[in-house]
């Protein structure tokens, strides 16, 4: 055969599942593993897969500095998992692999049916990984660019939930330090699963501003800029933050520059949930303006408060959603004999 017939001829193509549709696409066959291409169905990334000891790494989940989280099937165990793999530059950065461990053993010591669940960890050649539990049906950070607004019952639900879940983090002195509605994954049941724990520290420890501040910019507490220690009233702050974006549709405090964003979190007044969407209930309104309090004393003292006040306003939201039940026609009585009807008005006394 010529070498132009060759070169005509198709090129390998591989067949895999589009995680996005669920359709079966073809790839070009020479992609290198964990290389992608578009699903010609929708569009879709697709990527070809790869074996990991005994997982097959299917598609990517989501990238940050730490690491790229990929779905996963254990083949031995016949089940889907997240794995997150090192970022391969961290392995000799001495912070960024600290970073590492220090997630994998704070998500390891945490059971609470709202923290991501950590089945592994380990090495292969120089490459770390974290084995996790799957949480597909998106993100908070998801559900407000698709629908603008989260409903105030399910933002109340992700409140008290999430802020059970940091509660468990703090009884083992843990904080974890980047709230935010990226980091609040949802699975199949709807249940908001908290991950991401690669800035966890100790509760009680200093932490060290000298170098950087770290977080989220929309959602940092106040005393962190300040660089005044760091409690588990930074990350309440946060969560209400979360909580205030995801009713409103708005970040806390807007500007075009980050700069400026930050500079609000210091000096700028809230503006009340309810002044963006008045449908918002009081309760509601009054526990995340409380708990985004620029100064922490004025916050919940307690996780527990926090719960209780989110509890109280989703039990007086579900009340007011109660249709009111059509009054029934009143019954006309029959006639009392004199005795009866004097009974019923209470006047009746037994004779002798």
């Amino acid at each position: 055969m010529s070498l132009e017939a060759e070169e005509t001829q198709a090129k390998p193509l591989k067949l895999v599942n589009c995680m996005s549709c669920g359709a079966n696409a073809f790839i070009p066959g020479e992609l290198q593993p964990l290389q992608t291409a578009a699903c010609s169905k929708c569009g879709a990334e697709l990527m070809m897969p790869m074996m990991f000891e005994h997982f097959e790494l299917n598609s990517r989940i989501a990238s940050g500095g730490m690491g790229t989280v990929y779905r996963a099937t254990d083949t031995v165990l016949q089940r889907d998992v997240a794995i997150k793999l090192m970022q391969p530059e961290l392995a000799d950065d001495e912070e960024g692999l600290g970073a590492f461990y220090a997630e994998a053993r704070a998500v390891a010591q945490l059971s609470h049916t709202n923290i991501i669940h950590l089945y592994q960890f380990g090495q292969l050649n120089d490459q770390l990984y974290l084995v996790m539990e799957l949480a597909l049906a998106g993100s908070l950070d998801r559900l407000i660019d698709q629908h603008r607004t989260v409903s105030e019952l399910q933002v109340l639900d992700v409140g008290i939930k999430i802020a059970s879940a940091l509660d468990t983090a703090l009884k083992h002195k843990l904080l974890h330090r980047d709230i935010k509605p990226g980091n609040i994954l949802f699975n199949t049941d709807n249940e908001p699963k908290l991950v991401d724990f690669g800035l966890v520290a100790k509760a009680e420890g200093n932490v060290d501003y000298a170098q950087q501040i770290w977080g989220t910019p929309y959602y940092i507490a106040p005393e962190k800029l300040r660089r005044e220690p760091e409690t588990f009233l930074a990350d309440m702050y946060s969560l209400a933050g979360t909580l205030y974006h995801a009713i409103t549709g708005h970040t806390p405090f807007e500007a075009p520059e980050i700069d400026d964003v930050v500079l609000a979190h210091l000096n700028k007044p809230l503006l009340p949930p309810h002044k963006h969407v008045p449908s918002i209930s009081g309760p509601t309104n009054d526990a995340i303006v409380r708990a985004m309090d620029k100064a922490p004393a004025r916050r919940y003292q307690s996780y527990d408060a926090f719960i209780m006040a989110l509890t109280a306003a989703r039990s007086q939201l579900l009340r007011s959603q109660l249709t009111p039940s059509a009054p029934s026609k009143p019954r006309r009585a029959k006639p009392a004999a004199p005795k009866e009807a004097a009974a019923s008005r209470g006047w009746f006394r037994r004779g002798k």
